[in-house]
């Protein structure tokens, strides 16, 4: 019979290191849990402690015969029972087991909740690793364990000094043409009405409507909808000539907002599309709609079809419709584009928030769209 004691941050990694020692058939023969300081006495780890063991003679668990000749009794008779039933939970956790995420080993315990909820929010790996990096690197050189609320104003300060050059704001008022781009079920209709009712309400603009997504015509009778209650007209472009058309009924308004078709945009021909019938040489302030809940890598991917579109800022809408937020940041920073506004729900004009840092830093750091 063989017998070893192995040492690991989690069972999960403990009982890995048996397997590939002892198979499937390893006996446990005890586990413990113990706390270790780190760091100048700081920082303290967790760490398992795994006593098994293998006899190689006939392949039977030692408990079912009792070991006599151990210094000391590892288990008593009435409790192989227990023991069995423990094995072959162990078991399925071998067999069940996946390589874990160490990335966060090099980091103490104290600093793990907060990391995971940014992991959980959807915050770029890297990002994280980094802000990881300067927490304990000011915990070390303090010597001393931050609170929670300590580690959330250091998550705060990176974010709000990496964000500090990105523009955000909503439509400055300043260009007559508001053109709204994003693919399909993003809202994109609906947030236009919320903007135009803003313009018409608070800064008592007059408004009209172009759309282009002559391809629904739902869509069409929606934005008809919206602009009845905003007493505000609607004109429809099927071409070029049908939108410059438009544009000459519309020279009395003080702002004229573009619906385009919602499309597929992840397919280069509908921005080629989009390149034939909008004249982008106007004076005119562009914005991409792209929705909280979507997958980041299919947002990036829409938005690198734009790349050669002058777009102004982004407008991310469902943010009451998913628990992390993270890819709105992870977009910001790594295409240097700003956020115009961010919307939580279908209500006209409410749910609507024009973006600035503190808003989208409270939306990923507590939850709250409106603090």
């Amino acid at each position: 019979m063989k017998m070893k004691k192995y040492t690991a941050p989690t069972m999960v990694e403990a009982m890995a290191k048996v397997r590939e020692d002892f198979g499937d058939d390893a006996v446990i023969l005890s586990s413990n849990v113990t706390k270790t300081k780190g760091f100048l006495g700081l920082f303290s780890k967790r760490s398992v402690e795994v006593v098994a063991s293998y006899d190689k003679t006939n392949d039977q668990r030692i408990y079912e015969t009792p070991v006599r000749s151990a210094p000391q009794q590892l288990a008593k008779p009435e409790s192989v029972e227990r023991i069995q039933r423990e094995m072959r939970e162990i078991k399925q956790m071998l067999h069940d087991i996946k390589p874990s995420d160490r990335s966060f080993d090099k980091f103490p315990d104290e600093l793990l909740p907060v990391l995971k909820k940014l992991q959980a929010q959807g915050l770029d790996h890297e990002y994280i690793m980094e802000i990881g990096n300067l927490i304990f690197n000011r915990m070390k050189q303090d010597k001393a364990d931050y609170a929670e609320d300590q580690q959330m104003a250091i998550v705060h300060e990176w974010l709000k000094e990496r964000l500090q050059d990105i523009p955000f704001g909503g439509i400055s008022y300043q260009k007559k043409f508001i053109n709204v781009l994003g693919p399909t079920g993003v809202g994109k209709t609906t947030t236009i009405a919320k903007i135009a009712a803003r313009a018409l309400l608070e800064e008592r603009k007059k408004v009209g409507f172009i759309t282009t997504d002559t391809y629904r015509i739902a869509a069409i009778e929606q934005l008809r909808t919206y602009a009845n209650l905003l007493q505000a007209p609607v004109e429809i472009a099927y071409n070029e000539e049908d939108f410059h058309a438009a544009i000459e009924k519309l020279k009395d308004r003080d702002l004229i907002f573009i619906d385009t078709a919602g499309r597929n945009y992840k397919e280069a021909k509908f921005v080629d599309d989009l390149k034939n019938l909008i004249d982008f040489s106007l004076e005119m302030e562009t914005y991409l709609v792209l929705s909280t809940t979507s997958k980041e890598q299919d947002m990036e991917t829409i938005i690198n079809r734009f790349e050669k579109l002058p777009i102004e800022k982004f407008i991310f809408t469902k943010t009451d419709e998913t628990n992390s937020v993270g890819s709105m940041f992870n977009l910001m920073l790594k295409n240097r584009i700003g956020m115009a506004y961010f919307t939580d729900g279908q209500e006209v004009p409410e749910d609507l928030t024009e973006a600035d840092v503190e808003k989208v830093l409270a939306l990923l750091l507590e939850g709250d769209s409106h603090a």
